[in-house]
């Protein structure tokens, strides 16, 4: 079956190809071009299918890379190849119509991950070699001491056909023997190779150990030893091996010569340095990244006593806009001369900078006096911001927000450092930004918690964790209960109770307050429903809802209160909506339309708060309201005797404006029986506070009502 042209099987064989013809000459394959492509083709599927996977397997990037030593792609080149061609052509041919960064990202890890696993792979396939040579050299140590001696022609047969370098040499340290592998690692002559001695092959790369497990082994304290090694080339160069040396003994058992085996790792070890900085710098700026910083971070937190650290978290402002409007290519060189001057800015020893991703940077400073210095990092930071930036012929002003950590190592961890530094750059932010903030541990302590009561506000609802209280509404002319306000809580599983000032501003900003504010009306027109059906002799209760600004402008706010309304089978006269005065002063028609018609419907509509704002009392003719809510701020002065006169007159005022335009008035915060009587007098409707009862479960309003029908 043909693949279909320019489909994804068309495209997929064309990334093989390129693949195969790119590696092709550097494997040592016994097969043709074709049949090498033909083997890379699952491969391609392999990577293809992880590319656009809904979550990322390294593991299918390292079995690639094993697979490629297995179909004996085993030079470096091959690797390296390997990895331009994926880095190339995989998300242009296997990337369809996924978001190219993102796929970018994952492509770079897969290469990551195929070059991880091929490393491993020629590694144990080395070492099984080496392991297998070593083994026969240590278990027939006889044999080959006895080749060396009685058959030349055997041992040159066992020695030059190894496919890794071997050496001989004396327990003196002369080298007597070395092969043809030995001499083409290390670029000389066999003459020059044998007038060495063993004591002149150091590096200063060397582990410490190497010359005490050397003399052990000369000693006869030990069979052998492995370590990676470098050695000098004779151009001056570095070879990097895997060094096996063992101990070859006579036929009595007693020590004779020494037999290195080596494995030229250089170009494997150059390029897990390629890798390496890869993985931990930025490609964009050439900054260290998270990852290199982060292990930068840790270990500074991890030092002694004495040494502290100092962290500054700078986020441009206002980047987005100028990458939108001037394009991606100009953000791009924004950040790299950002980037420039910041690297400027941490010469000294223990500083650096690092490029978190998008446009957001970090310094960091270490030693004994952070206090101090970080102040100055921080200082030289907003300095080098100051001098615009040529784009394209415009010179650019940037701004930047910068967070200050400072404190002593041990204390704390990465995550959380950086995270203090991330909540005091936003506050720098929200306070106009162009300046840099310390870290506050109070201010950061709100900011998490706040945060993680976002982060679980959608999962609370799921899991049932609202619940409501409700608070009766008296009224004050005979003293009945008619009704009660529902007022939402959440039980936190770690917080415990929150009130609705907690929680009911984060619920806003998410979004999540739409459908919070359905099941709190649903919930609440349900136990309206219920206080009817059980204490009809108690007249009729309304219920008091409620409704966020946000709420307002949803389209679905009448149809859903109608639904709920017809679905519980309660009058809509026994429903009235509370709406915070700053929400519907100077409202245009758009807003106040669904209040209208929900108006017309029956439901009375509430002016919550009324009185805390700019009020135009000559508004409150075009809104479709019912009642209003006096706020508890004018009734304070009437706990005292004797009131207010102040107060008093305010409240009489609104009360007769009030009744004048046919609303009812409703008085929130009663704490005394002298309140309740003087707004009584005043001529106020209901009231709600203390005096009458906190807000609690319905069953609470059941008994007051009870109690009130039978006097």
């Amino acid at each position: 079956m043909r693949a279909e042209p320019d489909g994804p099987e068309d495209r997929l064989r064309r990334f093989a190809t390129i693949w195969s013809r790119a590696v092709f000459p550097v494997t040592s394959t016994s097969l043709t071009r074709p049949e090498f492509e033909e083997q890379l083709l699952p491969l391609a599927r392999r990577l293809s299918e992880a590319l656009r996977a809904r979550t990322f397997e390294a593991a299918e990037g390292r079995a690639v890379g094993a697979a490629l030593v297995a179909a004996h792609c085993t030079d470096p080149e091959a690797l390296s190849r390997a990895l331009d061609c994926v880095d190339a052509y995989l998300v242009l041919y296997c990337g369809e119509d996924g978001p190219k960064e993102a796929l970018r990202t994952r492509s770079a890890r897969l290469q990551h991950a195929m070059a991880a696993g091929y490393a491993e792979a020629l590694r144990e396939r080395t070492l099984a070699e080496q392991q297998a040579i070593s083994q026969a050299a240590l278990t027939a140590r006889s044999a080959v001491a006895e080749a060396l001696h009685d058959s030349e022609a055997r041992f040159r047969a066992v020695f030059e056909g190894a496919a890794i370098g071997i050496g001989i040499a004396d327990l003196e340290g002369n080298i007597l023997q070395v092969n043809g592998a030995l001499l083409r690692m290390f670029g000389g002559s066999e003459q020059s190779m044998r007038g060495r001695r063993v004591f002149e092959w150091t590096h200063a790369e060397d582990a410490p150990q190497v010359c005490r497990l050397y003399e052990e082994l000369v000693r006869g304290e030990r069979e052998h030893y492995h370590v990676e090694k470098a050695f000098y080339r004779p151009d001056g160069t570095a070879l990097w091996t895997n060094l096996t040396v063992s101990l070859l003994r006579d036929a009595d058992g007693q020590p004779q010569y020494q037999l290195a085996l080596m494995e030229d790792t250089t170009e494997r070890r150059l390029l897990n340095l390629r890798l390496r900085y890869e993985a931990t710098h930025d490609a964009l700026t050439g900054l260290p990244n998270r990852t290199l910083f982060f292990e930068r971070l840790e270990k500074a937190l991890a030092a002694g006593e004495g040494q502290r650290f100092g962290l500054c978290y700078l986020d441009l402002d206002g980047f987005k806009t100028i990458n939108d409007s001037l394009g991606h290519a100009a953000g791009d060189r924004l950040l790299v001369e950002v980037a420039d001057r910041l690297q400027s800015c941490a010469t000294a020893p223990g500083e650096m900078v690092a490029r978190l991703g998008g446009d957001e940077f970090v310094a960091l400073t270490t030693g004994p006096d952070t206090e101090r210095e970080v102040d100055e990092l921080a200082g030289r930071i907003m300095n080098a911001l100051v001098t615009p930036i040529s784009i394209d012929g415009r010179d650019l002003t940037v701004r930047g927000s910068v967070g200050v950590v400072e404190g002593p190592a041990g204390e704390r961890g990465a995550a959380e450092v950086l995270r203090s530094a991330d909540i005091t750059m936003y506050r720098a932010k929200s306070a106009g930004g162009n300046r840099f903030e310390l870290a506050d541990p109070e201010a950061d302590a709100r900011a998490i918690t706040r945060n993680g009561l976002t982060t679980a506000l959608p999962a609370a609802l799921d899991r049932g964790e609202f619940f409501i209280e409700y608070q009766p509404l008296v009224h004050l002319g005979d003293g009945s209960v008619r009704g009660a306000e529902a007022l939402v809580r959440w039980l936190h599983p770690q917080h415990g109770v929150l009130g609705p000032d907690r929680f009911i501003p984060l619920a806003e900003h998410t979004g999540l307050i739409v459908p919070l504010g359905r099941w709190v009306l649903e919930q609440s027109v349900r136990q309206a429903r219920s206080w009817q059906e059980r204490h009809s002799d108690a007249g009729p209760l309304r219920v008091n809802v409620n409704l966020s600004p946000c709420q307002l402008t949803h389209p679905g706010l009448v149809q859903d209160t109608v639904d709920i309304l017809e679905r519980e089978g309660l009058d809509a006269r026994a429903l009235c909506l509370e709406v915070t005065e700053s929400a519907l002063i100077g409202a245009d028609d758009d807003l106040l339309k669904p209040l209208r018609r929900l108006a017309e419907m029956g439901v009375d509509i509430a002016l919550d708060d009324f009185g805390t704002g700019y009020s135009n009392l000559a508004n409150l003719r075009r809104l479709p309201v019912s009642i209003l809510k006096l706020d508890r701020s004018f009734t304070q002065g009437m706990q005292q005797f004797p009131a207010d006169p102040v107060d008093l007159k305010i409240v009489e005022g609104i009360v007769s404006l009030a009744h004048s335009l046919d609303l009812a008035v409703t008085v929130e915060g009663v704490e005394t029986g002298a309140q309740a009587e003087q707004l009584r007098i005043l001529g106020c409707d209901t009231a709600q506070g203390w005096y009458y009862a906190r807000p609690g479960p319905p069953e609470r309003l059941h008994e007051l009502a009870l109690v009130d029908a039978v006097g």
